[in-house]
C-alpha cells in the first residue's frame, strides 16, 4: 500500500471517528466518549496529513518535517495554555474567537489557491465562496468576541435599510463573482473580501446582546462551511467531510434554539435577530423591591417540599455550582424535592449551565429543560434565580415593546416564593429591566452568589443540628 493509500484510508477512519463523536455528544451520559472519539480522529488526521505533505513535498523532507513540527510545537503550546487558564465564563468568547480563526483560514488558503493554481471555472467559484464565507466568518465572530466579553456595547447597532445593505452587498458580491470567473482577476476577489468583511460585521453587530447564545451556534456553522469551502480548495475529502458536519450540526443546533426562543431562522441568518420593538416598557424599575437574606431562604427551603433552582450566567462569573450542588444535597438528603430548570440559551454559549452543573457533579436526572420543567412552576414552594436575569424576565410575555418579547422564558413568578440572587438591580445582557424584581412573592438576596449560597447551607447546617 503507498503512502497515498495509506493516508486516504485514515482519513476514512478519521471521519467515521468524527460522525461518532457528534453522536456521542448528543447525550450527556455519552459525551466523554463522544470527546475521545472525536481526539482520536482529529489525532488520526493529523498524521495522515502530515504523510501526505512529507511524500508531495517539493523541498527536502527534513525541512518539511521541521517547519510542520515548528507549527505544531507553536499550536500545540498556545492551546494548552488557553485550555489551562481560561475560566468557564469565558468560553463563550473563546469559541467565538476560534471560529474567527477558520474563517481567516478558509480567506487565506483561498488567495493562496488563486495565485499558486491554474483554475478552471468550477475551482473559481470555490475560491470565491470559500473566501465569501471565510471573510464574513472572520470579522462576524469577532464582533461576537467583542460583546461576549464586553468589550463592545451588546445593543444591536440598527443603521437604516440595513436588510437592504445587506441584499446589496450578496448581490454586488454575485456580480464580482461573474467579473471574477470571467478574467481570473484578483481585483474582484479582493474587493469581495473587502464587501465580505463588511457584512459579516454588520450581520452580526446587528444582532442584541441577548440573543448571543444563538450567534455563537450560527457562526459554529459558518465556520463549517468556511472549512469545507477550503477543503474544496484543497482537495482534501476530510476537510470536506469535517466541515460539512459541523457546518450542518451548527445549523441544526441553531434551528433548535430558534425554534425553542420563537425566533425566525431566516432572520438569524440574515442577521436580523433580536432589534426589533423599540422602545421597552420595562426599560425603569416598575416599584419597589423585597430584600432578604441568607438565613431567611435557609428557613424557607427547609420548610419548602418542592425547590426550582433556575441558573444563569452570574452562577459561573461566582463559580458558585460548588456550593450549590453541596446545598442540593443537602436538602435532597432530607427529603426535598429539588431540580433544576435550564433555559435553552441560559449563559451565554448554549448547554453552558449543562457542563456547569455536571462539572459539580449534580445528577443528570434532576437537570430539565424549560419545556420540560416550566409547567411545574406552579405547584413549586421556593423557586431560586441564581445569576439568572432575561430567562426569567416576565417582559418577554407581557411586553410587547421589549427587545425580548415572544421569547419563551422560565416562568418562575408563578411559584408561591421565587428568591433572586443578584449583586445588584442592575439590568441583565440584554440591557432590560425585569419586572419580576418588583413582584409580591419575589425577594432580592444581593451579594456573591458563591458566598451567599454557602451562608444559606451553613444555615441548613445549624438548623439541621438544632433539630437533632
Amino acid at each position: 500500500m503507498t503512502l497515498v493509500s495509506l493516508a486516504q484510508a485514515t482519513y476514512v477512519v478519521a471521519a467515521v471517528l468524527f460522525i461518532l463523536s457528534l453522536a456521542g455528544l448528543s447525550k450527556q451520559e455519552t459525551a466523554r466518549r463522544g470527546n475521545i472519539l472525536g481526539m482520536a480522529g482529529m489525532v488520526l488526521a493529523l498524521a495522515a496529513t502530515v504523510v501526505l505533505s512529507l511524500d508531495n513535498s517539493e523541498r527536502p523532507v527534513l525541512v518539511t518535517a521541521l517547519l510542520i513540527a515548528m507549527v505544531f510545537a507553536i499550536g500545540a503550546g498556545v492551546g494548552v495554555w488557553r485550555a489551562r487558564t481560561v475560566e468557564m465564563t469565558q468560553m463563550p468568547e473563546l469559541i467565538a474567537m476560534l471560529h474567527s480563526f477558520v474563517g481567516l483560514a478558509a480567506v487565506l488558503v483561498g488567495f493562496n489557491s488563486h495565485l499558486t493554481e491554474e483554475a478552471d471555472a468550477v475551482h473559481q467559484v470555490e475560491v470565491f465562496l470559500g473566501v465569501f464565507i471565510g471573510a464574513v466568518t472572520f470579522t462576524g465572530s469577532i464582533v461576537a468576541y467583542l460583546k461576549l466579553s464586553a468589550k463592545m456595547k451588546s445593543r444591536p447597532l440598527t443603521l437604516p435599510g440595513r436588510n437592504w445593505l445587506n441584499l446589496g452587498a450578496v448581490l454586488v458580491s454575485l456580480a464580482l463573482m461573474a467579473w471574477y470567473i470571467g478574467t481570473a482577476s484578483v481585483v474582484p476577489l479582493v474587493v469581495m473580501t473587502v464587501i465580505a468583511l463588511a457584512l459579516g460585521f454588520h450581520l452580526v453587530a446587528a444582532i442584541g446582546g441577548g440573543d448571543m447564545p444563538v450567534v455563537v451556534s450560527m457562526l459554529n456553522s459558518y465556520s463549517g462551511w468556511a472549512a469545507a469551502a477550503a477543503g474544496l480548495m484543497l482537495s482534501n475529502d476530510l476537510l470536506i467531510v469535517t466541515g460539512a458536519l459541523v457546518g450542518s450540526s451548527g445549523a441544526i443546533l441553531s434551528y433548535l434554539m430558534c425554534k425553542a426562543m420563537n425566533r425566525a431562522f431566516i432572520s438569524v441568518i440574515l442577521g436580523g435577530f433580536g432589534t426589533e420593538g423599540g422602545t421597552s416598557a420595562s426599560a425603569g424599575e416598575q416599584g419597589e423591591h423585597r430584600e432578604v437574606k441568607a438565613p431567611e431562604v435557609a428557613d424557607m427551603l427547609t420548610s419548602a417540599s418542592r425547590v426550582i433552582i433556575v441558573p444563569g450566567y452570574g452562577m459561573a462569573v461566582a463559580k458558585a455550582q460548588y456550593p450549590v450542588a453541596d446545598m442540593v444535597a443537602n436538602l435532597r438528603h432530607h427529603g426535598v424535592d429539588v431540580r433544576f430548570g435550564v433555559h435553552p440559551v441560559a449563559g451565554r454559549l448554549p448547554g453552558h449551565m449543562n457542563v456547569l452543573l455536571a462539572e459539580a457533579k449534580v445528577p443528570y436526572d434532576i437537570v430539565l429543560e424549560m419545556d420540560e420543567i416550566n409547567d411545574d412552576f406552579a405547584e413549586t414552594d421556593v423557586v431560586l434565580v441564581i445569576g439568572a436575569n432575561d430567562v426569567v424576565n416576565p417582559s418577554a410575555m407581557e411586553d410587547p415593546g421589549s427587545p425580548l418579547a415572544g421569547m419563551p422564558v422560565l416562568e418562575v413568578w408563578n411559584a408561591k416564593q421565587c428568591i433572586v440572587f443578584k449583586r445588584s438591580m442592575a439590568t441583565g445582557y440584554a440591557g432590560v429591566q425585569n419586572p419580576l424584581f418588583f413582584r409580591e412573592n419575589s425577594a432580592m438576596l444581593f451579594g456573591d452568589a458563591k458566598a451567599q449560597v454557602e451562608e444559606i447551607l451553613t444555615a441548613l447546617r445549624v438548623n439541621e443540628g438544632a433539630s437533632a
